[in-house]
C-alpha cells in the first residue's frame, strides 16, 4: 500500500496550470495574483483586509509588532501548539507565557486563562496580547475569550494556521469577530498550500497597512506616511525596520487556485473524521470532541490512547505504526518543554493538561486524498496495536 503519511497537499492540473501562467508572465515576485489571493481569502472569511506574507511565522511576527508588541511586554499562547506561536513575542522583545489546555478539544482552556488572568491582574502582570490556537482545526471558543478581552484589556491574534475553511458560531475563522488579527498558513500540510505561505486578516485599516509595510523592509511610496515631500516618481522612504516577508506571485497563484476547492476540502475531511470518530470509538481511546456550534477544518486527526486500558505504552504503538507503513506524527510537544524554553525557567508540571496530552497523543493521517481503503487499513493497525 506504501507509506501512508499524517497529512499531505493535494495538487491538480489546474494548480499546476495556474503556477505555469505565472512563470510565462512579466510578474515572479509581487504582481497581479497576491491581491487577488488576499481578496479571495477576505471574501471567504467575511474580514475586511488581508495581508499575505512568505510564512505564517512571518505573519505572527508583523501581528505582533502592529499590536505594538515590545520590551516589557507580555505575550500568553497555548502551550500544544507549534514553538512560532511562542516565539513571535520574543522576536519582538516581550516575554512569553503558557495557558493550559482542554484536553476533550486540546485548545485553551477558558478555565485555565480566567485564572491565570485574575492572578495576572493581582501582579500586575497582565499580558498585552493572547494568541488562542485552533488546534488541529477547531476554533477555540473566540467570544467567552473576547468577554475576558473586554475585562483584563488584552488583543488577540487567533493562531488559526490549522482552521481556513473551519467556522464558529456560523461564521468562518477568520472573520475576526472577536479578535483583532487572524493568521494562516499554507504549508503544504495543510488544508490548502501556497507551498511556503501565509497570512493576517483584519478588520482594521490601520493594522493591515502596518502589516503591509512591515513585511515589505517598512519601505513605503504612499506620499501621506512620508516624511519628505517626494520629488519624483522614483522616491520611496524607509519608516520602519520592516522584513522581507513578502509572498510571492508563483506562490499566490497556486493559492489562488486552491481556494477554489477549499470547502471540498473541508467537506471531505469532516467526512473521513466522522468515519474515523464510528470505527474507533471505544473505551481505549480518547477521541476528538467538536464543540456546538463549531465546524472544525480537521487539518488534525488526534487520538489520545487510554493507557490505563491499554497494556502498550505510546511509544511502542507509535513505532508500531510506522513499521506498518503509517506517517503518525505527535502534535505537539508542550512548547515549554523545548530546551530554549526551559532554558528561560519554565519546568516540568507547569501545565499538567499539556503534559497529560502529550503523553497519550497520536496524530493519525487525514487529508483529502486519504481513501477509504487505506483509512481502513489504519484503523485496522491502530485496533491491533492498542487491544
Amino acid at each position: 500500500m506504501g507509506l501512508i503519511p499524517y497529512g499531505r497537499q493535494e495538487i491538480s492540473e489546474e494548480d499546476i496550470e495556474a503556477v505555469v501562467q505565472v512563470l510565462r508572465s512579466d510578474f515572479l515576485t509581487q504582481g497581479p495574483k497576491i491581491p487577488a489571493f488576499e481578496q479571495a481569502i477576505s471574501n471567504l472569511v467575511g474580514a475586511s483586509y488581508c495581508v499575505s506574507t512568505c510564512n505564517a511565522t512571518s505573519a505572527l511576527h508583523v501581528a505582533c509588532l502592529a499590536l505594538g508588541v515590545g520590551k516589557g511586554d507580555a505575550v500568553w499562547t497555548s502551550a500544544v501548539t507549534f514553538v512560532a506561536s511562542a516565539n513571535c513575542a520574543l522576536y519582538c522583545g516581550a516575554q512569553i507565557d503558557f495557558v493550559d489546555i482542554d484536553l476533550d478539544t486540546f485548545n485553551l482552556s477558558i478555565d485555565a486563562l480566567r485564572i491565570k488572568l485574575e492572578h495576572a491582574k493581582l501582579t500586575g502582570s497582565l499580558p498585552k496580547v493572547v494568541i488562542p490556537v485552533h488546534m488541529a482545526g477547531q476554533s477555540c471558543d473566540m467570544f467567552a475569550i473576547y468577554q475576558l478581552s473586554q475585562e483584563y484589556g488584552f488583543s488577540i491574534i487567533e493562531d488559526a494556521s490549522h482552521a481556513i475553511g473551519g467556522s464558529y458560531h456560523g461564521d468562518y475563522v477568520g472573520s475576526c469577530k472577536y479578535s483583532d488579527i487572524t493568521i494562516f498558513s499554507f504549508h503544504p500540510v495543510k488544508i490548502i498550500t501556497t507551498g511556503e505561505g501565509g497570512a493576517a486578516v483584519t478588520n482594521h485599516k490601520e493594522l493591515a497597512s502596518k502589516m503591509q509595510l512591515l513585511r515589505s523592509h517598512g519601505i513605503t511610496r504612499d506620499l501621506n506616511e512620508m516624511v519628505h515631500p517626494s520629488d519624483s516618481s522614483w522616491y520611496y522612504e524607509q519608516i520602519h525596520l520592516g522584513f522581507n516577508y513578502r509572498m510571492t506571485d508563483i506562490q499566490a497563484a497556486l493559492g489562488l487556485s486552491q481556494m477554489k476547492r477549499l470547502n471540498e476540502f473541508v467537506d471531505i475531511r469532516n467526512v473521513l473524521a466522522k468515519r474515523y470518530d464510528e470505527m474507533l470509538f471505544g473505551e481505549l481511546l480518547f477521541l476528538p470532541k467538536i464543540k456546538e456550534s463549531i465546524r472544525s477544518s480537521y487539518h488534525l486527526y488526534v487520538i489520545q490512547l487510554n493507557l490505563g486500558k491499554i497494556q502498550k505504552p505510546q511509544k511502542e504503538i507509535f513505532l508500531n505504526l510506522k513499521k506498518s507503513g503509517i506517517g503518525v506524527n505527535l502534535h505537539y510537544i508542550p512548547v515549554y518543554l523545548q530546551p530554549f524554553y526551559q532554558n528561560l525557567g519554565f519546568k516540568l508540571g507547569y501545565c499538567p493538561n499539556a503534559e497529560e496530552y502529550y503523553s497519550r497523543a497520536i496524530s493519525i493521517p487525514l487529508y483529502s486524498s486519504l481513501t477509504f481503503q487505506q483509512q481502513d487499513y489504519v484503523v485496522e493497525k491502530i485496533k491491533e496495536n492498542i487491544q
